[in-house]
């Protein structure tokens, strides 16, 4: 499943393709035709992202899309090319270059048309997003720490924060040397500090960069140029691996219907 990085570039790029223009809106499948034919032709304002949500506004209504774990984005410039498979929503636009400039979604898990209460209703529902501009009030905090639940479990409860995905899970609490399995009640006030302001600098970079890297320069097989794949994570998908730092294999056990992946060494109970 895309985490919050990939939704907030995909937001920016699609605000820059299409905002401010009027945008042809269909659906090849069927299944978005009313939705579609209610946004077809109008101009869309922007769009955003909170968490693992997009937003498109199109004045007084918003299309929210939720990947889930198969949905997924196509997009170019010129003319599309001809619909094929279980396609669920084009659009077609003029682009800023003046190209014509298209997008395509297939696999999502919600695609819909919403008023403004019910947007507001996804978003009181979510917690803190560290990419967006307000910061944890804590609210995310008091979830934590009145929760006999492991850590590892809270940080994929997106009524908790909302854009952290399996890889940022499991490298964040390896980063801090937390056990996935502490429970909530035992991460102190500092603790949680220190975790939320890794996550915004960490999914930051992601924006930035396309792709998650989350271990430092020393960690790595090698310290210059680009960072190779094998090189970008601590624990995540290792299983069996060293641990770059102190060379146990790397655990892996299901947590919450995803694969948790850690060090026993290094992020011991």
């Amino acid at each position: 499943m895309p985490e919050g990085h990939t939704l907030y570039r995909l937001a920016q790029d699609q605000s820059l393709a299409f905002a401010g223009r009027p945008v042809r809106v269909s659906s090849p499948q069927g299944r978005f035709a009313a939705g579609a034919a209610l946004l077809d032709g109008r101009v869309l304002d922007d769009v955003t992202s909170y968490g693992k949500h997009l937003f498109a506004g199109f004045g007084e209504d918003t299309l929210h899309v939720h990947l889930g774990l198969y949905g997924s984005f196509a997009a170019g410039t010129g003319a599309p090319p001809p619909p094929r498979g279980a396609l669920r929503m084009r659009w077609v636009g003029e682009g800023p270059d003046g190209f014509g400039a298209w997008t395509d979604l297939r696999g999502a898990t919600a695609c819909e048309v919403l008023t403004p209460p019910e947007v507001e209703g996804i978003l009181a529902r979510l917690g803190p997003d560290p990419l967006r501009p307000r910061r944890d009030d804590g609210r995310a905090l008091r979830r934590v720490q009145g929760s006999r639940t492991a850590i590892g479990a809270l940080l994929m409860d997106q009524s908790v924060l909302a854009g952290v995905g399996n890889v940022y899970r499991a490298e964040i609490l390896f980063r801090h040397r937390v056990s996935p399995f502490r429970p909530g009640r035992d991460v102190d006030t500092d603790l949680w500090a220190a975790l939320y302001a890794d996550l915004r600098a960490l999914m930051r970079a992601g924006v930035r960069m396309g792709r998650i890297v989350t271990t430092r320069p020393e960690d790595r097989g090698r310290r210059r140029g680009a960072v190779r794949r094998e090189d970008a994570h601590y624990v995540y998908r290792r299983t069996g691996l060293p641990c770059r730092i102190c060379g146990t294999p790397v655990r892996t056990e299901v947590m919450v219907g995803r694969n948790l992946h850690w060090c026993p060494v290094c992020q011991a109970v």
